[in-house]
C-alpha cells in the first residue's frame, strides 16, 4: 500500500481542526502565517516553519487556473466571467499593482498555457489561442483550435504543452459513473500546437483537472478526481489519484478504481476484473474526495529549500459530500526515484474546525521570483508563499 502522512500543524491557538486520513502521520514543524511583514491572507493559515504567506492579489472573483507569461505577469482565468486577467507586480514587492482584463468573451475559460508566442486558453467547448499585444491584452480575435464534447458534469478543461511540443488537453467525464458515448470524455487528448491531428493520449481518467510536465522525465502528470457515492464506504473510498500518463494508457474509470496499489472493479461493474487487470493503477493514492486540482513541480522554486525542488505541490479544493469535510489546503508530494511516494500538508487552514471554509485552493504555480502562488476561487484571491 502506498503510505502517506499529513504533518501536524501547530495551530491550537488558531482554532484549526485538520482531519487526518491515516495512522501514518509524518510530524513536521509548522508555524502560523507571518504577520509582521505586509498584509497577510489570514492568521488562520499555517505553513512549514520558515515560510511566510501574504496576499499577492485580491478581488479576483472566481479565480481558477494561472499561467506565467513571458512578460513576467500572471495570467489567470475567471470562468464565470468568461475572462482571463493579467496580474502584474510592477514594483517587485510581492503584491500585485495591476489587475486588468487580457482576454474577454470566452466560454468558461479554465486552463492556460503559453507556447510559441500564443496564449492558449482551454474553454469548456475547446481550446482557443490569441496573440497578446505590448500591454499584455489580446491583440486580435481568438483562434479556435479544437472542439470537444461539453455539457453534463465536469466542465473544466486544462491545457499543457509537453516536452515533445505537443498540446495536451484534459476533458473530464460527463457524469459520476457511466460508459461515455463520446470518445473525447474522461480522457487526455494530444494535438499538434495548431490543434491538428487530435487523438486520445490516455483514457479512463474521470476528471484529470491538474496537469504538469515532469521537468526531469518529460512525462505528463495529472491529478485525478475519482468517483462519488461508492457503496458501502463513500466517505473514504475511492482514493483521489496522481497519475503518470502513458501513451494509450487506460486508468480504469468507469469500470475500476485504484486501492492499495491495485485496480478494483466498481460494484456496478463487478464482472470487470479481467478488464481492470489491464489498466494502470494510480501512481499515488490520496484522501478520498479531496478534489485535487492544480499541480506544480517545484524545480524553479528557488526561494524554497533544495529538498523541496524535486517535489510537487497539489491544490486540494475540498470535499462536498463527506460527513467530516476534508481538503481545502495545498499538499506537498514527495517524489522518490521519479515516483510520487507520500504527501503532507504544505499550506492549511482555509477550512475551520467546524468544517466551514473561508477559501478553497484551485491552482498553484511557481512565480518569477521563485516563490509560489496559490489561487483561491472562493475567496477571490491569490496568495504568495515564500521564504
Amino acid at each position: 500500500m502506498m503510505r502517506f502522512g499529513l504533518p501536524a500543524v501547530v495551530a491550537a491557538s488558531l482554532g484549526l481542526g485538520l482531519a487526518r486520513c491515516a495512522s501514518d502521520v509524518r510530524p513536521t514543524s509548522h508555524a502560523p502565517v507571518d504577520t509582521t511583514s505586509g498584509a497577510t491572507p489570514d492568521a488562520r493559515l499555517a505553513v512549514p516553519a520558515g515560510f511566510h504567506v501574504s496576499y499577492f492579489a485580491r478581488g479576483v472573483q472566481g479565480v481558477r487556473f494561472m499561467a506565467l507569461g513571458p512578460d513576467g505577469a500572471v495570467y489567470a482565468s475567471q470562468p464565470a466571467r468568461g475572462t482571463v486577467v493579467r496580474i502584474q507586480d510592477v514594483d517587485g514587492d510581492g503584491v500585485a499593482d495591476s489587475i486588468v482584463p487580457a482576454v474577454t468573451g470566452l466560454d468558461r475559460p479554465h486552463g492556460l498555457a503559453f507556447h510559441g508566442g500564443w496564449l492558449y486558453i482551454a474553454n469548456t467547448g475547446g481550446v482557443v489561442r490569441v496573440r497578446l499585444g505590448p500591454t499584455g491584452r489580446a491583440a486580435g480575435a481568438t483562434e479556435a483550435l479544437t472542439h470537444n464534447s461539453s455539457g453534463g458534469g465536469h466542465w473544466t478543461r486544462t491545457v499543457v504543452f509537453g516536452a515533445d511540443g505537443m498540446m495536451y488537453v484534459s476533458i473530464g467525464s460527463s457524469c459520476n459513473l457511466c460508459v461515455e458515448r463520446d470518445s473525447d470524455r474522461a480522457v487526455v487528448m494530444r494535438y499538434d500546437a495548431d490543434g491538428g491531428h487530435g487523438a486520445v493520449f490516455a483514457s479512463g481518467l474521470r476528471n484529470a483537472v491538474g496537469m504538469a510536465v515532469n521537468p526531469v522525465t518529460g512525462a505528463v502528470w495529472v491529478s485525478q478526481n475519482e468517483r462519488d457515492n461508492l457503496p458501502p464506504d463513500h466517505q473514504n473510498l475511492p482514493p483521489e489519484e496522481i497519475n503518470i500518463l502513458q501513451e494509450h494508457g487506460n486508468y480504469g474509470w468507469p469500470f475500476c478504481y485504484s486501492h492499495d496499489g491495485a485496480p478494483v472493479p466498481n460494484p456496478e461493474h463487478a464482472d470487470s476484473a479481467s478488464y481492470c487487470a489491464r489498466t494502470i493503477p494510480a501512481a499515488l493514492e490520496m484522501q478520498a474526495h479531496s478534489a485535487p486540482l492544480g499541480i506544480a513541480f517545484l524545480d524553479r522554486a528557488t526561494t524554497f529549500p533544495a529538498d523541496y525542488r524535486g517535489d510537487l505541490l497539489v491544490a486540494f479544493h475540498g470535499s462536498w459530500n463527506r460527513d467530516a469535510p476534508t481538503g481545502a489546503k495545498v499538499v506537498r508530494v514527495h517524489i522518490v526515484n521519479g515516483r510520487p511516494a507520500s504527501y503532507e500538508d504544505f499550506v492549511s487552514g482555509w477550512q475551520l474546525a467546524n468544517g466551514q471554509r473561508w477559501g478553497r485552493p484551485a491552482d498553484v504555480i511557481v512565480y518569477t521570483d521563485g516563490s509560489v502562488l496559490v489561487s483561491d476561487d472562493q475567496g477571490g484571491a491569490i496568495v504568495r508563499v515564500y521564504r
